[in-house]
């Protein structure tokens, strides 16, 4: 491989096993176990969803499994197209050749192979496989060096000899490997029925692909029994930020002759009307645009582009309970909506409350929650001069916590 040519990443994210070791629970296998309010599973999503070298992501699941990793994929930071599930074999060994197999013509150049369980990958083991890459390298294992005095036992449970720790490494995940090389490797030991191999990096090995060893990280634990996972969650617990997001929105529409104005969803008579496509609430546009703000999700023209005639005259509570409805689905709570109306006339006074009320309605929060506010521009600009009414809102969300 030349180490010049672009680098494609796709990420397999092992998660068919059961989790035996960890005991039964309620909750399911240990990668659906919460830790720091989601599953472990969701947060090992989340490492690979936020780094921009993931250009597709596997997820391989037990067939019992489908339910709960929906569930807990929703209460990841969204991927979009770039992950698929596919559903793993009896062994682990199966499990990566299916996945593997989901990535073959998507074009990837290198692969990643993830343990769901290990939830602490940090971006330095991440920028140290790319480097690797970079360079050349064909295989990539993290690894930290033991430091722990090793014993070996003899059958009776007695130790035997103290054995010699210099050059001894644990592995860790991802292991990482030119795509092609790894999967021409696992389809080799599959055609051979060889089925002892513990990890990726020893598939590689059999394979004579040269593996380099990069630094781990200590933090990179991998969840195997009850114990684990509960350090897990305390260690959440003690990091975990709270997810409060808070979007802006503005917008502006031209007034022109007519009977009326439509403003948080409250017809207001007037010897005007607004210019749109829609019916032209101002406000419900701002606040739509403000809510998909919170959650990266574009903006309102985006979601009901004006050159569709279907929004031709449409009501904007539309537009705003559809954007709140894409808030929820991604793991928020809607917190607080506040509306700042810039206008000459009408008088916005009157019919505040009844806007409130309406806020309240269509998003399902409280009324006390809802603000709507309105000013003149003191006769200055096109506002001050009746050409047009402008909005600004803010909405403040909270999401299901994960770190920024």
């Amino acid at each position: 491989m030349q180490a010049k040519e672009r680098i494609s990443c796709g990420v397999i994210i092992v998660a068919a096993g059961r989790g035996e070791r960890a005991g039964a629970h309620a909750e399911g296998p240990k990668q659906y176990r919460r830790i720091g309010g989601r599953p472990v599973i969701s947060h090992t999503l989340d490492i690979f969803v936020n780094w921009p070298h993931a250009e597709r992501i596997v997820a391989v699941i037990h067939p019992d499994d489908v339910a709960l990793f929906e569930q807990a994929s929703q209460e990841a930071n969204p991927a979009g197209d770039r992950l698929v599930t596919v559903l793993g074999g009896a062994t682990r060994q199966q499990s990566v050749l299916a996945g593997l197999e989901a990535l073959d013509g998507t074009g990837v150049t290198h692969v990643l192979i993830q343990d769901a369980v290990r939830p602490f990958v940090d971006d330095g083991i991440l920028a140290r496989t790319i480097a690797a890459f970079t360079e050349g390298e064909r295989a990539v294992l993290p690894a930290m060096a033991v430091a722990d005095t090793l014993k070996r036992a003899d059958g009776r449970g007695m130790v035997a000899d103290t054995v010699n720790r210099a050059g001894l490494y644990a592995a860790q995940t991802p292991q990482s490997f030119e795509f092609r090389a790894i999967l021409d490797a696992h389809h080799r030991v599959a055609s051979q029925g060889l089925a002892d191999f513990t990890d990726d990096a020893a598939i590689a090995e059999w394979a004579g692909i040269p593996v380099r060893l990069i630094e781990g990280a200590a933090g990179n634990v991998k969840l195997t029994v009850q114990k684990d996972i509960r350090m897990a969650d305390q260690r959440l617990g003690s990091q975990t930020l709270p997810d409060v997001r808070t979007g802006n929105g503005y917008d502006v529409h031209q007034l022109v002759d007519g009977d009326g104005v439509t403003l948080c969803g409250v017809f207001l008579p007037h010897d005007q009307r607004l210019s749109g496509h829609s019916d032209a609430d101002v406000a419900l546009h701002a606040l739509t645009d403000a809510l998909l703000a919170t959650c990266g999700a574009g903006d309102i023209g985006d979601h009901f582009p004006p050159s569709d005639p279907q929004w031709k005259g449409a009501a904007s509570r539309i537009f705003l309970e559809h954007a709140a409805a894409i808030v929820r689905s991604r793991g928020g709570t809607i917190m607080n909506a506040d509306i700042s109306l810039i206008a000459e006339a009408p008088k916005i006074g009157p019919r505040r409350e009844e806007m409130r009320r309406n806020l309240a309605e269509m998003l399902g929060i409280a009324l006390d929650r809802c603000s709507v506010k309105a000013t003149t521009n003191e006769k200055i600009g096109f506002v001050g001069r009746r050409e047009g009414i402008a909005a600004i809102a803010t909405a403040t969300v909270v999401f299901a916590g994960s770190n920024p």
